[in-house]
């Protein structure tokens, strides 16, 4: 499937009389003519046109039971191409989105006005979420606030909203991409247990993954790198990576490539010296049986809080034998995030909660123990597509079994 085809899906799902107006957004600025880089555009933005180029706006109109969708684009500057590269011509930009209508980005305000004062457009939709209350506006929100202002009788719509059910089921390119992805991940990972060895920094053991990346053609990481040892892997999101890696630790990575724009999102827990402890190897199987029964459970119709509940399930029987907990219910004090999330153009993809799975979401299986007072943090985390019947692990050749990852590094 293609982008005009997602276009096709979204244009199917909007009232008559609908305005779609979608930024990629500006490159964020640091300090003094610094911009934090890679530039990133707006999701929504490149779903609908395949490209992340800053300065660009996607526009389409629903109007008389039919839709006229136009690019607006930067014109190509020679000067500016000598300081920063190479500038998409409109030719260019057309070819690669599928939108045959391109105009320069100077133009918009003008179009805008033209649609607005001869069509009965009712509501117009912008890109609107937030993470939380304090995030600051980002240009699509800023933008909307404008139009509004100029606008006032058009209906304010969310843009994100309105793409989630369908970014939710990806297509066949997009599996392949982030099957690919998966793959330069794997081939990562291969190179970190074949180098791991108590002593190393925690940054020396993500450097090896991350040169793997982009050796192998990954052009970003699909989030930071979490290279966490011994009780830092008790920390969800550690990502400091700066302490030594010491004999008789842990080494828990949660880490992806994105290519094509998508994400894998794979963690392993590796023994630095090669070998797990007894203790550690009985929590680590533990992880591993929740692991394994969420992707045995999942499967078309499920919700992502049926998966956690059958994790949960797992591993407070797991603790409940080790003495670690007496009852189900206190899982929590060494669970304490979910199962599962969406996988896609971001790592933690758009989706609602509550939404059933059906057949083409990819999703995180990730059960994990934190057991702090003994300073051991393991978690196993794989891809699942969802099939017509079940899942595919897409990470299956990515060794999860700890006598497997033992085999590996006995044999660097």
């Amino acid at each position: 499937m293609s982008v005009s085809e997602h276009r096709k899906r979204l244009y199917e799902t909007l009232p008559e009389n609908s305005l779609v107006i979608c930024h990629a957004g500006v490159p964020l600025h640091t300090n003094e003519d610094h911009y934090y880089h890679p530039f990133e555009a707006n999701s929504q933005f490149f779903w609908l046109t395949g490209l992340e180029r800053e300065n660009m706006v996607f526009l389409a109109a629903k109007v008389n039971g039919e839709t006229q969708e136009m690019l607006f684009i930067e014109p190509v500057d020679p000067n500016l191409e000598r300081w920063t590269g190479k500038m998409p011509t409109a030719e260019e930009a057309s070819a690669a989105s599928g939108i045959e209508q391109v105009r320069m980005v100077g133009d918009l305000s003008a179009v805008i006005g033209r649609y607005m004062g001869r069509y009965r457009l009712e509501q117009v939709y912008f890109d609107l979420y937030r993470c939380g209350e304090n995030d600051l506006p980002d240009l699509n929100a800023l933008k909307a606030k404008e139009f509004t202002e100029k606008y006032p009788a058009a209906a304010l719509r969310d843009l994100h909203a309105a793409c989630v059910p369908l970014r939710e089921v990806k297509d066949a390119e997009e599996v392949g991409l982030i099957r690919e992805a998966i793959g330069i991940t794997r081939q990562g990972l291969d190179r970190v247990m074949k180098t791991l060895k108590p002593g190393m920094k925690e940054y020396q053991a993500q450097a090896e993954f991350e040169y793997a990346c982009r050796a192998l053609g990954a052009e970003k990481l699909a989030f930071p790198t979490i290279s966490a040892s011994g009780l830092n892997g008790c920390m969800m999101h550690y990502e400091t990576n700066r302490d030594e890696i010491r004999e008789g630790s842990l080494l828990l990575m949660d880490l992806g490539a994105k290519y094509g724009n998508y994400c894998s999102d794979i963690t392993r827990t590796f023994p630095a010296g090669g070998k797990y402890t007894p203790r550690q190897r009985e929590i680590y199987e533990l992880v591993l049986r929740a692991n394994r029964a969420v992707a045995e459970a999942a499967k078309p119709g499920l919700t992502l809080k049926d998966l956690n509940e059958k994790c949960k399930e797992v591993l407070s029987a797991g603790l409940i034998r080790m003495g670690l907990i007496t009852e189900a219910s206190e899982v929590g004090k060494y669970y304490m995030h979910s199962v599962s999330h969406s996988i896609g153009i971001d790592v933690h993809d758009t989706c609602f909660t509550g939404d059933v799975l059906q057949p083409g979401w990819i999703i995180s299986d990730e059960p994990g123990l934190y057991i702090d007072e003994e300073g051991i943090g393991i978690r196993i985390e794989d891809d699942l597509l969802i099939t017509e019947d079940g899942c595919e692990v897409l990470s299956r050749e990515i060794p999860n079994d700890p006598d497997e990852i033992e085999a590996v590094m006995a044999a660097r």
